[in-house]
């Protein structure tokens, strides 16, 4: 199969930057070093895949993770995982139903590839130990999602599928013995030989010490970043490090404007943000506004079950409409028991009043899937060599401009196996024989005495973000986003002490203002970007958004963009 890397596109912007190139610099004779055939980040299920995948062909694996090792996306996922294995559905017709919901920017062999490898995904899951919901003749239950034609989700404990996932992915790495697990881990830089390949990476441990692991392959399986937004469906890891990573060591971007938001968050104020399953529309649950009106039939054919985008564009306006906080998920009229279905939504809403089966429950949008990311092969390989990624902090061409419900589990254990192998196959003497490290940037001396508070940043940065790069967009708001992130790096890297808050903080601002620039770039609405100043689709852009990172020397000084158009392919750089 073809590589859906491109070669070097024509520019059709520059844009300087003040963006770090290196948040750390180490003495190499001073820290100790860890060696391994292969190095992964992430437990999800994407990089517990990759890491099974490569410790099976025989290599030594080691996972850094920066906090518990179950404590992942994977692990909030509710919905499950889509793959074909009703005989009323086929391979074509997922496939069909992923492309139409990509908005002409999924990459067909990609999608193929994905949806192909779902029935062995779900084979592996279940030799695993994973249980999945069955019927009463004993086979596998399968739901509905948004987008999809067919009954094609496998799910497990009603809206638990994501933690029954991680704990069988997690109950295979903890059996296998090539594989060392590094939990408290952060990753902090990636590393390169002198030839400009990466080796390995520089992290801080459990304790706060520095370490550098050495990787003949480095897979970066890191999550989305949805902690950029005040709302957002997101565990308080995905601060888009893995993103920013690749990004300081060269890799290529695409695609970041696209960031999808999760039509129905239970909505309390003061109480965290808990994402209530698109499973449950599947089964009949209607959304209703303050008055008890239904309004998705007038938005779409498929009402609650409209891609998601479109869903949540349409809870937004009912709410701006009804100058309400939220609308209301009602599932009075569900013909089986809502309790029994959905167990854990019903005990989290029944600790704030709620009784799932009488009460409308309050639900607004909120972020929930980085569909952009790092661009990599079918293989996960990035442009930059010794390097790849996968999941949710890559772009593999699966989702195009907005992603599927139950397609990105389906994604990580099918590319994440992929790229395990195909690592394993390529790790050359376990990497690091010579390594360069890049100190930082210089920076300005602040005055005396100044400081910055970094969760105050850090709470301003998800405010601007969800008002003014959230649901709805246009240019003059993105232009304030891009000054107000410059303003905060240039602070947070001067004033604020070298700890991980401050690196997340670093990688969150980095991936905001790439986020930005690829939003501004793209003036048309597709998928899961919907620009006000720029309502319609525009043929000219049925093209990837490139970010290819600009080196003066040794230093990273800008980002030049350019489209990249979808199906065209080259071999993977």
């Amino acid at each position: 199969m073809k590589s859906p890397l491109l070669p070097p596109s024509p520019v059709e912007r520059h844009v300087p930057l003040d963006l770090e190139d290196r948040l750390l610099s180490v003495d190499s004779r001073k820290v100790p070093l860890f060696r391994f055939d292969i190095l992964v980040v992430g437990t999800g299920a994407a990089g517990s895949s990759a890491a099974l995948a490569a410790a099976e062909a025989g290599a030594e694996v080691a996972i850094l993770t920066k906090a518990d090792p179950e404590e992942t996306n994977t692990l909030f996922a509710q919905g499950g995982m889509a793959a074909v294995l009703a005989p009323e559905d086929s391979l074509e017709q997922h496939v069909a139903d992923t492309l139409r919901v990509g908005y002409g920017l999924a990459e067909p062999e990609v999608v193929e590839a994905v949806v192909r490898g779902g029935p062995a995904a779900v084979k592996r899951l279940l030799g695993w130990g994973a249980r999945f919901d069955r019927r009463g003749d004993g086979e596998i239950d399968l739901s509905r999602e948004g987008g999809h034609t067919c009954h094609r989700v496998v799910h497990a404990r009603g809206d638990a599928t994501g933690r029954e996932i991680q704990e069988a992915v997690l109950r295979a790495l903890g059996r296998h013995p090539r594989i060392t697990l590094f939990p408290h881990t952060f990753l902090i830089d990636l590393l390169h030989s002198p030839e400009g390949r990466v080796v390995g990476a520089l992290a801080s441990t459990h304790g706060g010490d520095l370490a550098v692991f050495a990787g003949g392959q480095t897979i970066l399986a890191t999550g989305g970043a949805g902690q950029l937004f005040r709302e957002t469906t997101n565990p308080a890891i995905a601060t888009g490090d893995g993103v920013a990573a690749g990004w300081r060591a060269g890799a290529i971007l695409r695609d970041l404007e696209f960031v999808q938001f999760h039509p129905t968050l239970l909505y309390i104020a003061g109480a965290a943000r808990v994402l209530i399953s698109e499973v449950v529309r599947g089964h009949g649950g209607r959304l209703v506004d303050r008055h008890g009106v239904r309004f998705m039939p007038e938005h779409h054919p498929d009402a609650e079950l409209a891609p998601r985008d479109v869903v949540a564009r349409a809870i937004f306006e009912r709410m701006v409409q009804t100058q309400d906080t939220s609308v209301y998920l009602d599932l009075s009229a569900l013909d089986e028991d809502p309790h029994r279905l959905f167990p854990a939504i019903s005990r989290i809403c029944r600790f704030f009043g709620i009784d799932i089966a009488r009460d409308p429950v309050p639900v607004r949008p909120g972020a929930h899937y980085m569909v952009g990311g790092l661009e990599v092969d079918v293989d996960g390989r990035t442009s930059v060599t010794g390097l790849w990624a996968v999941g949710e902090c890559a772009s593999s061409g699966l989702h195009g401009a907005n992603r599927m419900g139950s397609n990105s589990l389906l994604e990580g254990l099918v590319l994440g196996t992929r790229a395990g192998e195909t690592a394993a196959t390529e790790a050359v003497d376990r990497g690091l024989q010579d390594f360069e490290v890049r100190p930082p940037r210089d920076r300005e001396v602040p005055p005396a005495g100044m400081q910055v508070n970094i969760e105050d940043v850090t709470y301003s940065l998800k405010s601007l973000l969800w008002r003014q790069l959230g649901i709805e967009r246009d240019g003059e708001r993105i232009r304030d986003v891009l000054d107000k992130i410059a303003l905060w790096t240039r602070a947070v890297s001067a004033l604020a002490p070298p700890q991980p808050r401050t690196w997340e903080l670093c990688n969150m601002l980095t991936v905001a203002r790439l986020t930005a620039i690829s939003a501004l770039v793209r003036e048309e609405s597709r998928g899961s970007h919907y620009r006000t100043d720029h309502p319609a689709p525009d043929p000219a852009w049925v093209a990837h958004t490139r970010l290819v990172p600009r080196f003066s020397g040794d230093r990273l000084e800008g980002v030049d963009v350019s489209r990249a158009p979808v199906g065209a392919s080259a071999p993977a750089v």
